[in-house]
């Protein structure tokens, strides 16, 4: 499943470096999330990089519209990288 930035995205950037697929970019007003490029972090982080650093609680959530398994995240990272 991808994640997804929501509206209450404060629009500091903290997210898009840390995104090793490079699937966070800056939109207006919020961030956004490539879910075509979006592995959760699965083969590069325990957890989502984005989620961690955001400063703001429940700002960057599962995208319910995009659920994949692990395999199938595991397969779109090796694909990626």
């Amino acid at each position: 499943m991808a994640m997804k930035i929501v509206e209450e995205c404060i629009n500091c950037g903290a997210c898009e470096p840390e995104c090793p697929n490079e699937a966070i970019t800056q939109g207006d007003p919020i961030y956004l999330v490539d879910a075509e490029k979006c592995t959760e972090c699965v083969g590069a982080f325990d957890a989502p990089k984005c989620v961690e650093v955001c400063p703001v609680d429940d700002c960057i959530i599962h995208d319910p519209d995009h659920a994949e398994s692990h395999e199938q995240l595991e397969a779109k990272y090796a694909k990626l990288h």
